[in-house]
Order: C-alpha cells, then structure tokens, then sequence
C-alpha cells in the first residue's frame, strides 16, 4: 500500500516525501500543479492532481493508499474546506491519518486546525495529530524580503517568544509516524526547535551571519496585516490565518520546547542559527524573494 502526500511540493510536504523514501515507502505526492510534482520527484513517486476543492480529484489520490499526510492549503481559510476530503477517506482501509496541525492548538479554538483535528477524530478515522511550532522556512520564505530589502524584519510577534523547528525535521517526524501507523494511531505530537527566540533575538543572530544590521521593528497586527495585503499583495484570508497565528505566539503559545522530535527520531533538532547559515542566500541583498 502507498502514503498520500498533500501539499507534496510546501515547504514540509517535500521533506515527508524524501524521508519516507527512505524508509523504503511507496509514495503518491499531491498537489494542484502536477508537472512541478514530476520536476521535484520524477520517477520516485506516483504523481497526482489534487485539489481540496475539487471532488472529482479525490479518488485517484485515494487509490490503493492506506496512509495519509494531510496538511491545510495555507489559502483555504475554513476548516470546512477540508471536511468533503476527510469524509471521503471513511470509504478507503486507512490506517492513519497524521495532520500537520499546530503547537498549542489544542487551547485556542480559532485557527481552522482545532475544528480540522476535531473533525478527523469525530470521523473516527486513525488519527496522529503533529503540532509543531513555527517553521524556520517562515523566516527564509515569506519573511524575508523585508530582511533583505529593507534590513528589518516585518512580523507582529510583539516581545513573545517562539520554538521555531526547520520543515526538514517536521518531515522527518511526519515520516516516522505514517511508517509506524500501529504505534502512532490516535496519538498527538508536539515538536519544537531546540531553543524559544523572540525576534529581537532573531535579529541578532541575523545581524551576526549576514554580517548587516538587522532590525526588530515590531509592527502591530494592523499594521502587518495592511502592509502584507496591500504592499505584498497577498491574499486577504491567508493573511487572516497568519494575523491569528500570532496573536496565539503574542499570548504564549508558540514558546513551548519539547523533545518530541527527539523521541520519534533519536536526533536532536536544528538550531536557529544553524538554519540561517545553511540558507544564508535567502537573506542577502539583492535576493529575489
């Protein structure tokens, strides 16, 4: 039997795909671009169009597969937008379902996540529910433009602190459970980096390997949300989540650390630093972002 993998070609889903092939997995990666899916894998995967959305698309994905990595498009806002696809699972032999969920979802009920994990435990699908904290990847992706037009970084984190965690190791966690679905069945993962940094500590560190001045200036959640919208031009309800994701880290959430990774994987997680020095290009002037 083969692993579906949504959001094959995101930041995490492409880290699940390389990991469970080397567990020896047989994996369909899924997505709404098929040919990118072909670029990124080739001949390693069977490759499927797939859109959460879009009905008609879920029984190829669904064929001949006992396990799923399920994660949310980041521009489906509502919860509801993926209970037709959980609902259609409940008529394949699936042994797991392990959902890229959230740290600390389980004490706030507004981000689509707490009504997605409540939805697949309600279905009575096989369920390990993987919440980890914020990824390192926000930083070098989204995050950085600001870092390396304007030397600041543009987040509304407030004087909060957060276990950021690289994808890789969140995919490789995910990989570890859907290859033991018997042992992680109806279980919940909290996984975090190594280390709690607020973004004046993020700046430092930054500042020390890009070898520039980078500021901290700590905008307000309007102001980001404005600025994100109307200066970056991105969608309105993506943004909604991610304004919601950080009032969660400004109320405490994303701080906690935990050796969850290291419990799956038997391997320490990577640090902050670590990270920025291995993707250091994300942040230097001139970098297209």
């Amino acid at each position: 039997m083969k692993i579906l993998v949504t959001g094959a070609s995101g930041n995490v889903g492409i880290y699940v795909v390389k990991e469970l092939l080397k567990l020896g997995e047989a994996v369909v990666a899924a997505g709404t671009n098929r040919q990118k899916l072909d670029q990124l894998f080739g001949s390693n995967v069977t490759t499927v169009a797939f859109d959460f959305t879009r009905p008609e698309t879920y029984k190829n994905a669904l064929m001949g597969v006992d396990r799923i990595f399920l994660m949310r498009p980041p521009h489906l806002g509502k919860p509801e937008d993926l209970y037709p696809f959980i609902e259609a699972t409940q008529k394949y032999p699936i042994k797991l379902v392990a959902f890229l969920s959230l740290m600390g979802i389980e004490k706030n009920t507004i981000p689509p996540h707490y009504k997605i994990e409540k939805f697949i435990e309600s279905a009575g699908i096989p369920f390990a529910h993987i919440r980890p904290g914020f990824f390192m990847q926000n930083i070098s992706g989204i995050h950085a433009l600001e870092i390396s037009d304007k030397d600041i970084i543009f987040i509304p984190g407030g004087k909060s602190r957060t276990s950021f965690i690289d994808a890789a190791d969140i995919g490789l966690a995910s990989a570890t459970i859907l290859h033991d679905p018997d042992q992680f069945k109806n279980t919940v993962h909290t996984i975090s980096g190594p280390e709690a940094l607020d973004y004046f500590q993020v700046a430092d560190v930054l500042s020390k390997l890009t070898n520039r001045k980078i500021t901290y200036v700590k905008p307000g959640l309007l102001k980001y949300r404005n600025y994100y919208i109307k200066n970056r031009g991105l969608d309105k309800n993506y943004v909604n989540v991610t304004v919601m994701l950080y009032i969660m880290t400004r109320l405490g959430t994303a701080k906690t650390i935990t050796n969850e990774f290291f419990k799956l994987t038997g391997k320490n997680p990577q640090t902050f630093e670590d990270f920025v020095r291995a993707n250091i290009g994300a942040f230097m002037k001139g970098n297209d972002n």
